[in-house]
């Protein structure tokens, strides 16, 4: 009996969500730099997401945000003294770098690292590669605090390996789940699409948004995850998606067990690219991989990137087919809206149920429901060596919401983030987050 089961790692939210408008090529982020946040509403949105996805069968669990603000940072640019005369300061001479010792960012776990469940690997246990994020300044921070949330939770030996970040330089950026998709076959064996934006050393003359992800680091993840060579398939975003805003394959693309789902312009020599995936996939299966393209005359770039429409979840219906797991996004964008109606009223369709969700204050920083999950399949063994209280139910679900109701405030702005009163509801927040996740206590670099 196959009991491995897709578990959805969500991330919450921090108390320190905030809009800095650090993220270069990322459309939504830029365009909403320096706004008035909503803390609250951000964690809410999330949170109400989870639980509505727990209430339908799906199994949930949550990764905490890291801790904010990064005092080691402020150590390492030679910032001292108490701590409000630090941030003041920060805030005051480097602005820039202000907005990364308070970054949001680690609530998107798409990019917190990519898995490779326990039947694929070469020894049997279910494998973690923490993103090292080498393109994003702020993200690269991440790396080594996310390996270790991950190994605090995933910590049984025997069951699970949280494997290093590749070494942080541009030349192995890489990015986590959110260029990699694994495809399920007969028997549950896996099939994995590690998608790269540069297979140079330097800069792409043709992009003018960078591309994260290249190809050596696809390709070190994929032996970092112990998996065969027949097990991966490699492709190349289009420059045109690059530049559209596409920073991520999870922007242009998504996929779940027999089901890709992508637009007609997500990869380069796209027709080459489908063809190789359909083939490798024929080996692991007696059925055919089902691709359903969108056409850029249905939904332009522009739409697709404005609106997060592949920034999705695709999900198993008990009755067969698929849900599509959207922002609300979709249905205020008059083409995206028409696309998707026709697409889940079409017979032939594995995609047949949408379910549409607020998502507003992860949209605004540039992330919508794929960015907010780690995709992790797990047997019911490995799900019991999971350390920790982080599986949501209702008596979860109602302790972080009250949890975020007595520690989040409604409005954040950059100027809030100096505040020693601020500093000191973080660092009370986390402490009690702690205690609900039963996770060693959650606190800021550098104390």
């Amino acid at each position: 009996m196959n009991d491995r089961i897709e578990v959805n790692f969500d991330g919450l939210v921090g108390p320190s969500h905030n809009y800095g408008g650090l993220s270069f090529g990322n459309r939504a982020s830029m365009s909403h730099a320096s706004q008035v946040s909503n803390p609250k509403a951000a964690a809410l949105q999330g949170l109400e997401k989870m639980k509505a996805l727990h209430s339908e069968g799906y199994l949930q669990a949550v990764l905490p945000p890291l801790p904010r603000p990064n005092l080691d940072l402020l150590k390492h640019l030679g910032f001292s003294g108490p701590i409000e005369s630090q941030l003041k300061e920060c805030f005051e001479e480097a602005p820039a770098l202000f907005s990364a010792v308070w970054s949001a960012s680690s609530m998107w776990t798409a990019n917190a690292a990519t898995v490779f469940p326990s039947n694929d690997t070469a020894d049997g246990r279910l494998r973690l590669v923490p993103a090292n994020l080498a393109s994003q300044f702020h993200r690269s921070l991440e790396a080594n605090a996310t390996r270790d949330h991950l190994r605090s939770i995933f910590s049984d030996a025997d069951h699970f390996h949280v494997t290093e970040p590749l070494p942080g330089h541009t030349l192995l950026g890489d990015e986590g789940a959110a260029n990699h998709t694994r495809f399920i076959g007969d028997q549950g064996k896996g099939l994995h699409f590690l998608v790269y934006g540069t297979d140079r050393a330097l800069d792409d003359e043709a992009l003018s948004f960078p591309a994260r992800q290249t190809l050596l680091a696809s390709q070190s993840v994929a032996r970092l995850g112990a998996i065969s060579g027949d097990q991966a398939v490699y492709a190349k975003q289009s420059s045109e998606a690059i530049n559209a805003g596409v920073f991520h394959n999870d922007v242009i693309a998504v996929g779940s067990g027999d089901v890709l789902f992508c637009h007609e312009q997500a990869y380069a020599d796209q027709e080459s690219v489908l063809n190789q995936l359909k083939a490798a996939y024929a080996k692991i299966s007696c059925q055919p991989l089902q691709v359903v393209q969108v056409p850029a005359d249905r939904v332009s770039l522009e739409d697709a990137v404005g609106s997060y429409l592949f920034n999705s979840q695709l999900l198993d219906r008990a009755e067969g087919g698929k849900r599509l797991v959207v922002p609300i996004e979709c249905k205020e964008n008059s083409a995206v809206s028409s696309y998707l109606d026709d697409l889940v009223s079409d017979p032939d369709s594995p995609i047949r149920e949408l379910l549409v969700f607020n998502l507003r204050q992860s949209m605004r920083n540039g992330g919508g429901p794929a960015c907010l999950r780690l995709r992790v399949q797990m047997t019911e063994q490995e799900r019991g060596a999971v350390s920790g209280r982080v599986f949501i139910d209702d008596r979860m679900h109602v302790e972080l919401c009250d949890w975020v109701n007595r520690n989040y405030r409604e409005a954040l702005t950059a100027y809030d983030l100096t505040s020693a009163n601020f500093y000191q509801e973080c660092t009370t927040a986390f402490s009690e987050l702690s205690e609900i996740l039963e996770i060693p206590e959650l606190k800021p670099e550098g104390i």
